[in-house]
């Protein structure tokens, strides 16, 4: 998609401030750049993004965002203000623009270093273990956590009595539930109740078309691997599924990992229409939902009146913003919860 020439109205109008209303403590911070990608939005040529405390009140126009708001302080990025990217199976150390992961643990009381989920393993290897020492381990760990994100439940036991309980677990105390279809089939998960809108999974092999439709249908998005074959995620995003990208902590992130298939995908010969978008949208927006964090206040993977204040800077220029980012633009900074984390403004 070609960048416009005049960055387009507001995402939304916030309500003015009403006269007599105390002032919020926090203050009104702008950080702008020559290309803002919101990515629930075109991006914007000379745009910014209002911010106070952790949240976004306004993207759009630098302009015009000066001259609606009481900003108190600007920052001003070069190259391209991005979501920040988010990734749905996440191990080691957050890659450089990674700004919400999820992660697979043993103990959700580890500190979280990012927002996002923790997932607790469950590798009971049959029901009696799960029943005499796991399941109540389990139940105890998730009363206690205290994570900014939440707790969910990482189901890597092969035992399908146990498959079932753990998806009972997950819908009785609300959490997300994550599996490997390396270990279990899609038709076996959804024998189970695993398989729904609380789910994502993760794939590093090439799914059938009938196995594709499955995962759409209950509405459980796929993080796709480091080894995904690149035709299978081709197919997974112009079929309709929740795409996002796990990258089991290899270096890169979820932006690298898909400027990959990107890469692979053409050596191939495949150029679908607008995949550099939905490829970018897939290492951001993608994440979010298969976390769970893509709607409401404070949510993340865009950037919008209300979403929170976390993205990246990327040294990326030019006349088609997606494609630039792809090509691989380096990190230059992270702000996470409207907090500079890394790099420094101009």
């Amino acid at each position: 998609m070609p960048l416009a020439t005049r960055a387009g109205p507001m995402l939304g109008r916030p309500a003015r401030p009403r006269p007599g209303r105390r002032r919020p403590s926090a203050p009104v911070v702008l950080h702008s750049a020559p290309i803002v990608l919101p990515v629930s939005a075109a991006p914007l040529r000379d745009g910014a993004v209002v911010v106070r405390g952790d949240r976004v009140l306004q993207v759009g126009a630098r302009a015009e965002l000066l001259a609606y708001f009481p900003v108190e302080t600007e920052h001003r990025w070069p190259g391209m203000i991005v979501a920040g990217a988010v990734d749905a199976c996440a191990a080691g150390a957050p890659e450089p623009g990674v700004t919400a992961r999820a992660t697979v643990v043993r103990d959700p009381h580890e500190p979280a270093g990012l927002p996002g989920i923790a997932y607790v393993e469950v590798r009971s290897a049959g029901e009696e273990e799960w029943e005499s020492r796991e399941r109540d381990a389990v139940i105890t760990m998730i009363h206690e956590a205290e994570r900014p994100g939440g707790c969910g439940l990482a189901a890597r036991t092969r035992d399908p009595q146990v498959l079932e309980d753990v998806a009972v677990l997950a819908r009785t105390f609300g959490l997300r539930l994550l599996a490997d279809l390396d270990a279990h089939a899609p038709v076996a998960l959804d024998e189970a109740g695993v398989l729904g809108p609380l789910c994502h999974v993760i794939c590093s092999r090439p799914l059938d078309p009938g196995e594709r439709k499955l995962l759409r249908l209950r509405r459980t998005a796929v993080a796709v691997g480091p080894a995904h074959p690149a035709a299978d995620v081709l197919a997974l995003l112009e079929e309709g599924n929740v795409v996002a990208f796990g990258c089991l902590g290899l270096p890169g992130g979820p932006l690298a990992q898909a400027a990959d298939v990107r890469r692979r995908a053409r050596e191939l010969g495949l150029r679908p229409r607008a995949l550099d978008r939905r490829l970018v949208a897939a290492a951001t927006l993608g994440g979010a939902r298969a976390l769970g964090m893509d709607q409401g206040a404070g949510r993340i993977g865009t950037l919008g009146p209300g979403a929170r204040a976390d993205f990246a800077v990327h040294d990326a220029r030019g006349r088609y913003p997606y494609a630039a980012l792809l090509a691989g633009a380096p990190c230059a900074g992270t702000v996470l919860g409207g907090a500079i984390v890394a790099g420094a403004p101009q």
